[in-house]
């Protein structure tokens, strides 16, 4: 799980506060942007996962440790991996970084669910498994069965 997808994002205007800082809130929105182009990298995406699956990833934690701001035209890379997947559930981490000096801005993960569109939980279907884990990726990574991720 130490392969990392990365993700070039741009600061717009409306991201960033009247100082041209970036808000706090805008970092989760990139996490979902680095998970939906990691997802993309592998072959599949959401929306075709629910579509034909009736699977779900659901956010059920989301984490964020703001470490430098970012600022309006700054050119960022979201860099995002798979840190665990069990059956039903699986978590990413994240690196937010500026481009032009490499300062990590910010680091963070989410947990999500697998459900079905009756927010019903479920397995994760094993094609997509597939396709989340690279080759190298091994089981003795994901967490305990009957476990709940700590």
């Amino acid at each position: 799980m130490n392969d990392w997808h990365e993700t070039e994002i741009r600061v717009r205007y409306a991201e960033t506060d009247q100082m041209g800082i970036v808000h706090n809130s805008n970092y989760l929105v990139w996490f979902e942007v680095g998970r939906s182009e990691f997802c993309r990298a592998r072959g599949f995406s959401y929306k075709e996962m629910e579509e034909k699956e009736n699977a779900l990833m659901v956010v059920a934690e989301s984490y964020c440790r703001y470490k430098s701001p970012a600022y309006y035209e700054d050119v960022l890379t979201v860099r995002t991996k798979v840190e665990a997947l069990r059956s039903r559930s699986l978590r990413f981490v994240y690196e937010i970084y500026r481009s032009s000096d490499e300062t990590i801005l910010a680091e963070g993960e989410t947990l999500h669910l697998v459900t079905d569109k009756n927010k019903k939980v479920r397995s994760l279907p094993t094609n997509y498994k597939r396709k989340l884990l690279s080759d190298e990726v091994a089981e003795e990574n994901a967490f305990p069965a009957n476990q709940a991720p700590s």
